[in-house]
């Protein structure tokens, strides 16, 4: 999951799941003009196993969290000057990918590590079948990522919000399902056809909080807020603390 190489980034000018758009409009009497992508609703999956009692998550590697790492440290400042053997200063050489496009080619030693890109998130997957209910796609998420093969009828919707409002504005639903080892029928890791490569993590109770705030461990807000919701819904019902 973590080789990452012949990175090359090129204008997108035709996706299945993105269309770039403009809308030009009258606020109180003020022109306003906003660029947003539309794209598809989405719903995710806090998944409990009550036999081992702890949280299933996914862990997968996320291009547009690795390019905005990438950005990032192309604007952090330059090394400051270090010093020769003769102890007089010798600047830092200047970055030769300044004013380089990435899809101008950049050595390996210009890339951040891989694992900048790998986010810890929810079981979850794109509104994109119209003949399914939500609850039917989450079930096949549920399925094709971890493994468990949980009934519709043990789905229960947490909340829908919106997620990107400045950017999609799409929305996502999401909903707990519990399940236990006899649930598991597979190792899951999402459908390679697909293009996707998905780890199984799995989040003990007790340390579901701590997890969730660690910032060394890149996640979605949907953890934070489904660990959250959890505690103070569920967590009674085990008698186990979620460490808030």
């Amino acid at each position: 999951m973590e080789e990452i190489n012949n990175i090359e980034v090129i204008p997108c000018t035709q996706s299945n799941y993105l269309k770039p758009l403009r809308v030009h409009y009258n606020q109180n009497g003020t022109k306003k003009t906003w660029d947003f992508m539309q794209t598809h609703d989405s719903v995710s999956v806090l998944i409990f196993n009550t036999t081992s009692h702890c949280f299933v998550l996914v862990k997968q590697f996320r291009p547009a969290v690795y390019m905005s790492e990438w950005e990032r440290a192309k604007r952090q400042p330059p090394k400051s000057a270090e010093k020769t053997d003769e102890g007089s200063a010798e600047a830092a050489a200047p970055d030769s990918s300044e004013g380089q496009s990435a899809s101008e080619g950049q050595s390996s030693s210009q890339w951040p590590l891989a694992s900048t890109g790998i986010t810890y998130e929810l079981c979850a997957g794109l509104v994109d079948k119209p003949d399914l209910s939500l609850e039917e796609i989450a079930r096949q998420e549920v399925l094709e990522e971890c493994g468990y093969d949980v009934p519709v009828s043990k789905l229960r919707k947490i909340t829908s919000y919106r997620s990107g409002v400045g950017v999609t504005g799409a929305k996502q639903t999401m909903f707990y399902a519990e399940v236990s080892d006899d649930n598991c029928v597979s190792a899951g890791g999402g459908e390679p056809q697909e293009g996707e490569l998905i780890e199984v993590v799995k989040v003990p109770l007790h340390e579901a909080m701590t997890f969730a705030y660690d910032e060394r461990l890149p996640k979605t807000m949907g953890v934070l807020f489904s660990f959250i919701w959890f505690h103070n819904n569920m967590s009674p019902k085990y008698k186990i603390s979620t460490n808030v």
